[in-house]
């Protein structure tokens, strides 16, 4: 038989990630997911759990190019477990008993594809057994938040064992290299009852991190410069950490244009306060009257993406489906322009009429306020969220929190100085535009995101066998 005379053609590198449940794990992988494909020509799959396969998701996945697949896992039984189990504890289990399948699904990846690297996102630290097992060449960690959490993340082994008691009984702030001190009660609600399963997961991750062969962090270094030049420096016993943020949802898809950015055309520059708590999060019905109130008081336009309140279940209650529970409409006076469960959060930030965003301090929305110039009123609801706002507030100062006591109108004053840019707003309007012209110089040709990308791509292809 005669050659051709055209060689065939090396197929691309190609990554494996593990998403563990929520849109705010699967956004920004999806998006590192589509710059690896755009700047290098890897292709990607992203592994997702069932207990997560909304209408929601699969959209989502839907609109992704050629480049990047998709694929389930089979439903785990949790059923063991006991009603109150957090949604750490949730996800830790669920992945743990996911390894054997996995095993099959990254095997058999290793025959389709020029497998060479499994990402696995922060509570899929057991799947590098499934990683090991299928005889992937390289496992990386994503941490989808910033450097404040993986550095209270790495040293939380060497604290459970130094430190007795609970975070929220210190007298003193926890402080840990290069961050801003965190005062006990405001340290990450995982790590707030050591007797719950979900701490003991925390400190088993914590363990596993250290297996990795470097951790990927969605943050970038101005946002918080002294965490980033601590973990810039190698050291014994701990992988090395490239930012390689910010990494936020860069389009909309196809959907039919929002009536809410019809609203906005109509608003004056920098004019509305924009609220929402994110995909998962809710609020009491006391505390949503107060924020109603509070935002009436203020004076401001405000735009509200309202989910029906959290008084029968927690804080986090919609983390696992976005989508209101009853009508969150009628939870509240009859104030201001108000919508049920979702907006397109990035073209909302990135509207002329927005000037503010009163938000829950998830790391995905604060990026993208960031991304977008948008001043922050800090009002935290669960997991790593009060951390955040400390780092935010009082840290690189990007944003003016909320008192805990929340009264209608501690609410007003806070918007009403980051919208008018007065006392403290002035300074938060400033640092935030000097950040967003940080975030945008760090994703360039030769910025530091994009530079330590193209490392970790360079050890991927370069010691690919």
């Amino acid at each position: 038989m005669e050659a051709s005379g055209t060689a065939e053609a090396p197929r691309p590198p190609h990554v494996a990630m593990l998403v563990t449940p929520g849109m705010g794990h699967l956004v920004p992988l999806a998006e590192l997911a589509k710059r690896l494909a755009a700047r290098h020509g890897v292709t990607a799959t992203l592994i997702t759990f069932a207990s997560t396969a909304s209408a929601t998701q699969r959209s989502f996945l839907a609109s992704l190019s050629a480049a990047i697949s998709s694929m389930s896992l089979p439903p785990v039984d949790l059923s063991d477990l006991p009603p109150g189990a957090t949604i750490e504890t949730l996800m830790s289990e669920e992945c743990a008993r996911l390894v054997p399948a996995l095993t099959g699904v990254l095997s058999g990846l290793r025959e389709t594809t020029r497998l060479v690297a499994y990402v696995a996102d922060l509570f899929g630290a057991d799947s590098f057994d499934a990683a090991v097992a299928a005889g992937v060449p390289r496992r990386y960690l994503f941490h989808p938040g910033n450097l404040h959490g993986l550095t209270f993340i790495l040293h939380l082994p060497e604290i459970d064992v130094s430190m007795p008691g609970e975070f929220r009984d210190l007298a003193e702030p926890v402080r840990l290299p290069g961050c801003v001190p965190i005062p006990g009660p405001d340290v990450m609600s995982s790590f707030q009852d050591k007797s719950d399963p979900c701490y003991r997961w925390m400190v088993h991750h914590a363990k596993r991190y250290l297996e990795s062969e470097a951790i990927l962090v969605n943050s970038f270094d101005a946002v918080e410069p002294e965490a980033a030049r601590v973990l810039s420096h190698p050291e014994p016993g701990r992988p090395p950490v490239y930012n390689i943020g910010p990494l936020i949802r860069a389009d909309a898809g196809e959907e039919p244009r929002a009536a809410c950015l019809d609203w906005l055309d109509r608003q004056p520059h920098k004019s509305v306060i924009f609220v929402s708590f994110g995909s998962g999060g809710s609020l009491p019905t006391e505390e949503m009257h107060e924020l109603a109130l509070g935002l009436e008081l203020s004076g401001q336009r405000f735009l509200w993406v309202v989910r029906s309140p959290s008084d029968e279940g927690s804080v986090n209650a919609n983390y696992y489906d976005a989508e209101s529970k009853k009508d969150p409409l009628a939870y509240l006076p009859d104030v201001g322009l108000l919508v049920p469960s979702w907006v397109p959060q990035t073209e909302v930030l990135a509207h002329e009429a927005t000037g503010g965003f009163l938000v829950h301090c998830g790391w995905n929305s604060v990026l993208e306020s960031l991304v977008h110039g948008v001043p922050m009123v800090a009002w935290p609801l669960f997991a790593e969220q009060r951390q955040n706002a400390v780092m935010l507030s009082e840290g690189v100062k990007a944003a003016m929190r909320v008192p805990a006591t929340k009264r209608k109108e501690e609410i007003a004053a806070a918007v009403r100085e980051v919208m008018a840019g007065q006392g403290k707003g002035a300074q938060v309007r400033a640092n935030v535009a000097a950040l967003q012209k940080a975030a945008m110089e760090a994703l360039l040709e030769g910025g530091a995101a994009t530079t330590a990308l193209d490392e970790v791509v360079r050890k991927w292809t370069r010691e690919y066998c």
